[in-house]
């Protein structure tokens, strides 16, 4: 006798029950990664990391083809600058939208990619072709920027569902790669990279993002509201091999929505934290390279320096995410973000005495702090507000780097012309202070203190 499919998928969909936590959170259980998926959770990791190592080239190797692109297309540094920034503003506004159209299921993850992935061609293909900066603004900065930001958010958003009980290493793995992705592009850019060439190189960076980001997005899937592992107690972390993060950031008292979350108080702190912290590392990504020509580098150093940042940028944001699951999120972050700022003066010392060896230290502090604090917020947001809801709560403590991208990369550009270098890295180093001042104010809604963070 033949079993019927039918009714084996109707058995699965019924093997979970539904927990209520003493805080009157609901947790579904009993569901394996495999029911859902039909195959292990851990390609929810994989996956989104490729997708973020294809568009990590939009902002981390962009300084390095600056010089060309102006040359070949006729624009002034300011032009430059604006392009980015524009990118920076539409890539990280799209989140909230694109979380609200997913939550609302009018738009699931594989969508978002496949969309995503075109209008990403698209802005690669404006940036070969179009020589008027108002154009290029708008295919390379608005289209582009929306393409990166959906493939960004989607990754983000889909390895924080899936890992409700273990997210911080996790998190910050598929984050890492959006830095350290574009290290090839990066010695492409200063090495390969000239005005007999652009066209194809541009246009080959195009091709290559859409087809990985096309490819991953046909696995992308989201679980269920309240999902939870099945081999993890929600009530008593049994089972967990990660008991002891559970213990250092314990799941949110309950699910908010995007109000909820605002009316709290805790998601406005991170929005501001994140638009000062994120300034100041767009800032460094904008003017490192120009800055270590400016005192005397040669371009080997300069390339390097922005080779170092991009891997200790990525690589960075791994080891936070691990090291947050064991510290507490909140004091990795105020750690992270101090680092920061204290490498934006480090900056300004190395040039003076002219080392070389200096500035690439500086430029190593400068990229682990200035990368790694994006999956602290990324996991500290579900910690704080929940999962059901996190793709429009992240959406809006992301938004806050749209913000970042006008004074981080064009007012950055205005404060180096009245200022000078040193003026404007003292600034930043300034501003991470106050971010992490901001961030000390967090705690978690709803939990008794002490907060852990």
């Amino acid at each position: 006798m033949t079993a019927d499919p039918y009714a084996a998928q109707s058995s699965r969909e019924r093997s979970y029950r539904e927990v209520t936590d003493a805080r009157g959170r609901v947790y579904r259980v009993g569901e394996t990664d495999r029911d859902i998926l039909g195959h292990s959770r851990r390609l929810m990791i994989w996956l989104p990391w490729l997708a973020m190592m294809a568009i990590s080239v939009f902002e981390y190797a962009y300084g390095s083809a600056e010089d060309t692109l102006s040359h070949a297309h006729g624009w002034t540094q300011s032009n430059t600058f604006w392009i980015l920034s524009v990118w920076v503003f539409f890539q990280a506004g799209v989140a909230f939208p694109a979380g609200w159209l997913r939550e609302k299921g009018l738009l699931t993850a594989r969508q978002a990619m496949y969309a995503g992935s075109g209008l990403c061609l698209v802005g690669f293909l404006a940036l070969s072709h179009l020589d008027d900066v108002l154009l290029a603004v708008l295919g390379f900065g608005v289209v582009g920027g929306i393409g990166a930001g959906l493939v960004y958010a989607t990754c983000i958003n889909m390895v924080g569902k899936w890992f409700p009980e273990r997210r911080g290493a996790r998190t910050g793995f598929v984050n890492g790669g959006f830095a350290y992705g574009s290290l090839p592009f990066i010695f492409i850019f200063n090495y390969g990279f000239d005005t007999a060439n652009y066209h194809r190189v541009l246009d080959l960076i195009g091709c290559y993002i859409m087809i990985v980001v096309f490819g991953c997005a046909f696995f992308f899937k989201d679980p269920p509201k309240n999902w939870w592992p099945a081999d993890v107690d929600p009530l008593t972390h049994a089972g967990s091999r990660d008991a002891a993060s559970l213990a250092k950031n314990p799941p949110a008292v309950r699910q908010f929505t995007p109000k909820e979350a605002v009316r709290t108080g805790m998601l406005p702190l991170m929005w501001l934290s994140v638009v000062l912290t994120a300034g100041v590392s767009i800032f460094g990504i904008s003017f490192q390279v120009d800055y270590a020509k400016e005192v005397g580098f040669g371009p080997l150093v300069a390339a390097s320096s922005m080779g170092v940042m991009a891997v200790v940028n990525g690589v960075g944001r791994g080891v936070v995410g691990w090291l947050s699951d064991r510290w507490g999120r909140k004091p990795a972050l105020v750690f992270v973000i101090v680092v920061l700022g204290l490498a934006q003066f480090g900056v300004i010392w190395a040039g003076h005495v002219r080392s070389e060896a200096l500035f690439l230290f500086f430029a190593f502090l400068s990229g682990f702090g200035g990368g790694a604090f994006y999956p602290l917020f990324a996991a500290l947001t579900p910690d704080y507000f929940g999962e059901n809801y996190n793709a429009t709560n992240y959406g809006l403590v992301y938004s806050g780097k749209l913000v970042s991208g006008l004074f981080g990369g064009g007012l950055g550009s205005l404060v180096v012309s009245s200022w000078g270098y040193d003026g404007a890295y003292a600034l930043a180093g300034g501003v991470s202070m106050a971010a992490a001042a901001v961030a000390l104010l967090l705690r978690q809604p709803g939990r008794a203190r002490p907060a852990t963070g």
